[in-house]
């Protein structure tokens, strides 16, 4: 245990990397889940399709597959093969997978918002994007909070997914560590790590139900 502090610099920083990571993932799964969720809720058969077939596909597939395919056969697709760093490949995987999560956590929380909600904003006038960008929407993002919690946390402990790609996560610096200087007691601190970012989130999320659910 005690070579784990001189090898502390080192897991913080793969520490931070799966952080770093993990945020980039839910703020990007948002944004693109949020526009799936749509897609899935309308009334448009080809949006509805498109969005179903992207849910089902990322669903249904291991991530550690999705970031393979991203990084080693997707560039092949094109003449010169494209180039791009371990890095990007594992923000667009983890990003797309998140999306697809995030999406049916997204279409959950609109349709548990009271339909009469919609029939009131149209009877005022509204149309259904406004009525859904206005009223519908905002009113579900407290109820977003628990899954999306839950998906940060999961996203926390995949980003380990990323060391096969040499990504210097906190799994992959672990690894070196181990490999060349260390035992194998060096991924007991590590595992403490991981347990110690979960458990943070796990309170943080926790109390942001609390706060925001005496408004419902």
């Amino acid at each position: 245990m005690l070579e784990a502090f001189h090898f502390f610099p080192r897991l913080l920083h793969g520490t931070w990397v799966t952080i770093q990571l993990t945020i980039v993932a839910i703020i990007f799964g948002v944004i693109f889940g949020l526009i799936l969720a749509l897609g899935r809720l309308s009334k448009n058969q080809i949006l509805n399709k498109i969005s179903w077939l992207y849910i089902w596909f990322f669903r249904g597939t291991p991530l550690l597959m999705q970031l393979f395919f991203i990084y080693y056969a997707f560039p092949l697709f094109f003449n010169p093969p494209l180039r791009y760093s371990a890095w990007v490949a594992c923000y667009i995987a983890f990003s797309l997978n998140s999306a697809a999560y995030l999406a049916e956590i997204i279409r959950a929380a609109i349709q548990s918002i009271d339909k009469g909600q919609m029939e009131a904003a149209k009877a005022l006038g509204m149309s259904y994007g406004q009525a859904m960008r206005r009223i519908i929407v905002p009113q579900s993002y407290r109820r977003l909070i628990p899954p999306v919690g839950n998906e940060f946390i999961m996203l926390i402990k995949d980003t380990s997914l990323v060391s096969i790609v040499a990504m210097p996560d906190l799994m992959r610096v672990t690894h070196e560590i181990e490999s060349t200087n260390a035992s194998a007691a060096i991924y007991l601190p590590s595992a403490i790590i991981y347990l110690a970012i979960t458990t943070i989130c796990t309170i943080v999320f926790e109390k942001l139900e609390k706060k925001y659910s005496v408004y419902e």
